[in-house]
């Protein structure tokens, strides 16, 4: 008979934890009884992202009294999707978890997400509700949430809440790098997956507030990523090609206006601020063009290494 240690789990619970070793012995302990009323071979995977708190001696001592607890922990700070890659290489389960430690979610709500799971789903987002945090980040998170649904046509109410329940299939075909795992469920939809939505209710405590110009800018150049990146990242030229087509168009119009304007002799253009915003528009438009044809090319060249499809069965 195999041990705990050896069978491969059905779940596993990927936490990401970053300096919080005053919530760890209690977030442990309210996930060992959500997975305990699960009543299926489980494991955590708990993922110290370069803490320099006591957060790893707590992590350490409690992994000596839980079996089902594999710890790793990063040499330094890298970041929540590095944690969670980390998280997901070492886990072994069919379906995998994730909770970030950011946003302080009630484990005792992941058995909800899981039977979503069971029900048919291919990934299962966490929408933090009732929410604990403060009304900014709420206000900020509401808003950003509406334009990432009409940016990509994805509808979610909580799209970067941190938490979420995968098939592990949906997590290999996902690229997990920088800020776009805060857009998983995004990426998994492109990919033909079922994404749906589950409430999960958020503990109150501590948590950082959106106050700074410099992260909502970050959060628009995100969005504008996921939006080429859903859309345009097989072809280029299609976005490319068509802002560069009306730069370029209008720059010509502008030009052509004022060569009459010279040639019928209506007045000097020499100086005229027309004149430049003209040239510029061209000079534009044949830029963005010439970008996308690049990108057509690379993409031309690497075809043979992408799988534009993503097959759920076969049969003989």
């Amino acid at each position: 008979m195999k041990s705990n240690r050896t069978r491969r789990p059905d779940l596993s619970v990927v936490v990401g934890l970053r300096n919080q070793a005053e919530d760890v012995t209690a977030t442990l302990a309210s996930l060992r009884g959500a997975l305990d009323r699960l009543k299926r071979p489980a494991e955590i995977v708990a993922v110290d992202d370069g803490s320099t708190d006591d957060t790893w001696r707590r992590l350490a001592a409690a992994a000596r009294r839980d079996r089902r607890l594999r710890l790793i922990r990063l040499r330094t700070g890298f970041g929540e999707a590095a944690a969670l890659h980390a998280g997901i290489q070492a886990s072994r389960g069919r379906a995998v978890a994730y909770l970030s430690g950011r946003v302080r979610v009630d484990p005792a709500g992941l058995p909800a997400l899981v039977k979503r799971l069971d029900a048919g789903a291919d990934f299962v987002v966490g929408r933090r509700h009732p929410r604990a945090d403060s009304r900014l980040n709420q206000w900020v998170s509401r808003g950003f949430n509406r334009l990432v649904s009409r940016a990509t046509g994805l509808r979610l109410r909580d799209v970067n809440s941190g938490v979420f329940v995968s098939r592990r299939d949906v997590l290999d075909r996902v690229p997990l790098y920088g800020d776009l795992v805060n857009f998983i469920p995004v990426l998994a939809a492109q990919q033909g997956y079922a994404v749906a939505e589950e409430n999960i209710g958020q503990m109150p405590g501590t948590f950082r507030q959106s106050r700074y110009p410099g992260e909502y800018v970050q959060r628009l150049l995100d969005v504008l990523t996921v939006f080429f990146l859903t859309r345009y990242s097989r072809k280029p030229i299609h976005f490319m090609g068509f802002v560069g087509t009306g730069f370029a168009a209008a720059g010509l119009v502008i030009e052509l206006y004022l060569f009459v304007y010279r040639i019928l002799g209506f007045g000097a253009i020499a100086g005229r601020p027309l004149l430049v915003l003209g040239a510029l528009l061209l000079v534009i438009g044949v830029q963005m063009i010439s970008i996308g044809l690049l990108g057509e090319m690379i993409i031309f060249t690497h075809a043979g290494e992408m799988e534009p499809y993503n097959i759920e069965e076969t049969l003989n």
